[in-house]
């Protein structure tokens, strides 16, 4: 197995990971909430780095697994594991359809003349999703060093809407004051907290390409916790910004709401900016997910959870059966999206991803408590994915629960382990 992935490739694959589309359009979500987004974005960053000291403790005691999901499924059981690997993978999947389109709705902002034609979005989007499959099927190298490049240059249109955010407070203080942001309200902290929690899902990313990371025990850690706390900061500083100096009926519906803010506070020419290095941030956090697509089933096969034929290796290395299955599934979603992306589908969307993608992170907690690593934070955990759960509304919280009664149905077809625990190849 090649481990070409080091501190800063892995590095990338969690910031690469949470900052993709999220940020540049969760503002539109999230105006609504106010003063009570600020508090939302500490709390989800709380909860966000009590998991990920979970997912590093899980790697520290098992350096040579192949991700954090087989560490999970070899404490507790294999169909634990199953249900919450084809929950996440499903997850992921809405997740990659949402930012294809989210891409797609950035480049279109850059020229006016096509923004009302709701038809070429899909097609944008597809030929998006196309072209970083072709680069993830070619190896994990290549799309290693894709993810690197995305990242940094993703981080470029966050630090201006950073320099903004920082004019705007000190030398015009009044506009955070005529925005008359909703005030903070104990009742709106569920729902909001259901919302900034889809911009940090992805942390746990450099666990579950562990298997490609050299020094797994050091440096999947190190990545991991890093790369979480310096993306919350972002986070809070560009959301909170955004919306406390942004009345909500201007950011309710907008499809870039990020670089309208830049230009209506820089002028038009950051706006374009924005948009257009918004539209690298989704394709690189695209292309993270791309290859997890490929490299959860992959890692599990490996492991003798899944059977070979699920994810079959091949010259370049590369789990290329889900992958493509999933790469058609979300182009075809993609080419029905309709006649627009509104606030109404990016919101259920939203929500969806969040209530499938939280039993990966329930299951961490679990199988850390189960093994006794860090007991008090993983019950801490717990309760926090509950939270986030009933937090990401009842029709997506019943679809979640749905997509794991599926999955149950799918691990008695599948049938029993394929190797002994603990086999994957080194």
């Amino acid at each position: 197995m090649q481990r070409p992935f080091g501190l800063w490739t892995a590095a990338s694959m969690v910031v690469g990971s949470m900052i993709g589309a999220g940020i540049f359009v969760l503002p539109s979500s999230l105006g609504q909430f106010g003063w009570t987004v600020a508090v939302g974005w500490v709390v989800a960053g709380a909860g966000v780095l009590v998991i990920a000291r979970l997912i590093a403790e899980l790697h520290v005691r098992y350096p040579k697994e192949p991700s954090a999901l087989t560490i999970s499924g070899d404490i507790l059981g294999l169909l634990a594991v199953r249900l919450i690997a084809w929950s996440y993978w499903f997850g992921i999947l809405v997740a990659a359809t949402f930012l294809a389109l989210a891409a797609a709705d950035y480049l279109v902002f850059l020229f006016p003349d096509v923004r009302s034609d709701d038809g070429l979005k899909p097609v944008i989007a597809t030929v998006i999703l196309a072209s970083l499959v072709i680069i993830n099927l070619r190896g994990v190298k290549g799309a290693g060093k894709f993810q690197v490049a995305t990242t940094a240059l993703k981080l470029f249109p966050l630090a201006i809407v950073i320099a903004i955010v920082a004019y705007l407070a000190f030398a015009v203080p009044e506009t955070y004051t005529a925005s008359q942001s909703e005030p903070f309200r104990a009742s709106l902290l569920t729902p909001a907290l259901g919302a900034t929690f889809f911009a940090v899902l992805g942390f746990e990313a450099a666990s579950l390409v562990a298997q490609r990371v050299r020094d797994p025990e050091r440096n999947v850690v190190r990545a991991t916790l890093f790369g979480v706390l310096f993306v919350l900061i972002i986070y809070f500083l560009v959301s909170t910004g955004i919306v406390l100096a942004t009345p909500a009926d201007e950011l309710h519906g907008a499809s870039a709401p990020v670089a309208a803010f830049a230009s209506t506070h820089a002028g038009s020419w950051a706006g374009n900016v924005v948009a257009l290095f918004a539209v690298i941030s989704a394709i690189g956090c695209l292309n993270a997910i791309l290859l997890l697509l490929g490299e959860v089933p992959f890692g599990m096969a490996r492991d003798g959870q899944l059977p070979d034929w699920v994810a079959p290796g091949s010259d370049s290395g590369v789990g290329r059966r889900p992958l493509i299955v999933a790469a058609v599934i979300a182009a075809t979603v993609v080419l029905m999206s309709s006649n627009a992306f509104g606030a109404q589908v990016f919101d259920f969307l939203l929500r969806l991803t969040v209530a499938a993608n939280i039993w990966f992170y329930a299951g961490i907690c679990l199988a850390a408590l189960k093994d006794g690593a860090k007991p008090i934070l993983a019950v801490l955990g717990l309760a926090f994915c509950g939270w986030v759960l009933y937090g990401s509304g009842t029709e997506a919280s019943i679809m979640g629960i749905s997509l794991m009664l599926v999955g149950a149905i799918l691990h008695f077809m599948i049938g029993g382990r394929t190797k002994p625990r603990g086999s994957a190849p080194a």
